[in-house]
């Protein structure tokens, strides 16, 4: 088992917007896809606003894999095409991507 952190720099202009497409779109199409959403968070640091969230996987093939597919997925494409920015301005700035393993001393194992 795997864990995936993603970190998604967001804007205060435009997170309502942003938790309303991932709320109402890109959750749902997810878990068609088989994510395992397990937590979501949004924090603040000195310089930006976060939306943080971590995935479950049983493998990194079949995250990579779920992904793809994820991706590729024609609503999905419609939905970011459609929502990809307000007259505010856009939904999402960089995006971190970790896979988080396991050490052989964690408690969660």
């Amino acid at each position: 088992m795997i864990h995936q952190l993603r970190v998604y720099e967001i804007f205060e202009d435009t997170k309502s917007a942003f938790h309303a497409r991932f709320r109402d779109h890109a959750a749902r199409l997810m878990a068609d896809h088989g994510f395992a959403i397990r937590a979501m968070w949004e924090t603040r640091t000195e310089v930006r606003t976060e939306f943080v969230y971590v995935l479950e996987w049983p493998d990194e093939a079949t995250m990579q894999a779920r992904w793809a597919a994820f991706m590729a997925d024609e609503e999905w494409t419609r939905i970011k095409r459609e929502t990809g920015a307000t007259a505010d301005g856009p939904l999402v700035g960089a995006i971190e991507d970790r896979v988080l393993r396991p050490v052989d001393y964690s408690p969660a194992l």
